[in-house]
């Protein structure tokens, strides 16, 4: 299986881990205020029949993603994981196009991620506004991606997905991988039909595939029924071989192990869909040798 999702970290590389205790959207984040290396990654996984990971960026200092990309790079090379990258770069800059020249001569970048997620309140608000997947540069600059190859991890909450249907569409050429499963972030009924509205408009569109990832998110636990319900769903809508599993970890280790993580995804997908859905998809779309 493929964790297509994890994170590895150095706590003096993230300044956004250091501070004050505060709330965020995962809550306090004293136990993750440490190093996670990728020894401990390994550990956790083991025995769960984890055979390959995809690292997906940190958010270091903007001014140091080369270094965080070439840094994870190292340590593939040391450990053997991850086996692919999803590195940053900024899409609303004019010298974007230097930005992924440069992370193109890092052999395992597979694709970029650059959140785009804005709300309401202001605890899940990472973006400076709502709709940079509606901004003609943004759209520009995720279209160079399909000069290297890269695909795009896109992070937007349901009320933006309208805009990034846009975006997607905009550039075909590219491969979209729709974090979260969309970051359903409660279960109201107004919120759930804008998600429902949302993941049905971008399954529509082919070059969009599904990450079941980061499903405790706005729970702050490992919910067997939710999970399963958000999983339904994007079957449903995009189909096995347009989905993929990933941990998100170690920031759901801040309420479960990974063991029970992945029991839980084990449960919810169907047994005729598990190639697909814990190897296959991230294996076609990540570039991963397998």
């Amino acid at each position: 299986m493929i964790d297509a999702h994890h994170h590895i970290w150095r706590q003096a590389d993230l300044p956004w881990l250091l501070g004050p205790e505060q709330p965020r959207i995962f809550g306090p984040y004293a136990p993750i205020k440490r190093d996670y290396p990728i020894e401990e990654y390994i550990k956790d996984v083991k025995k769960s029949g984890i055979t390959g990971s995809v690292y997906v960026q940190v958010n270091w200092a903007p001014n140091w993603a080369l270094d965080e990309a070439r840094w994870v790079q190292a340590e593939g090379k040391r450990t053997g994981w991850p086996m692919g990258i999803v590195a940053y770069a900024d899409m609303t800059s004019r010298h974007c196009a230097a930005q992924l020249k440069a992370l193109s001569d890092i052999p395992e970048v597979r694709g970029i991620r650059h959140q785009f997620h804005w709300h309401e309140n202001p605890l899940y608000r990472f973006a400076p506004h709502a709709d940079l997947c509606e901004d003609s540069q943004v759209q520009a600059n995720v279209g160079l991606l399909a000069d290297y190859g890269f695909s795009f991890d896109l992070q937007v909450f349901a009320r933006q997905m309208p805009g990034a249907v846009k975006l997607v569409k905009a550039n075909p050429q590219v491969t979209f991988i729709l974090q979260h499963a969309g970051m359903l972030e409660d279960k109201t009924k107004a919120t759930r039909k804008l998600w429902l509205d949302g993941m049905t408009a971008l399954a529509k569109c082919r070059n969009t595939v599904c990450k079941l990832s980061g499903l405790g998110t706005f729970l702050h636990k490992n919910d067997t029924k939710h999970i399963t319900d958000q999983i339904g769903v994007a079957l449903d809508l995009f189909g096995a071989e347009r989905c993929m599993f990933g941990s998100n970890f170690p920031i759901e280790k801040l309420w479960t192990s990974f063991p029970k993580l992945i029991g839980a995804h084990l449960k919810a997908v169907p047994e005729t869909d598990h190639q697909s859905v814990f190897s296959q998809t991230a294996a076609r779309v990540y570039r991963l040798k397998t």
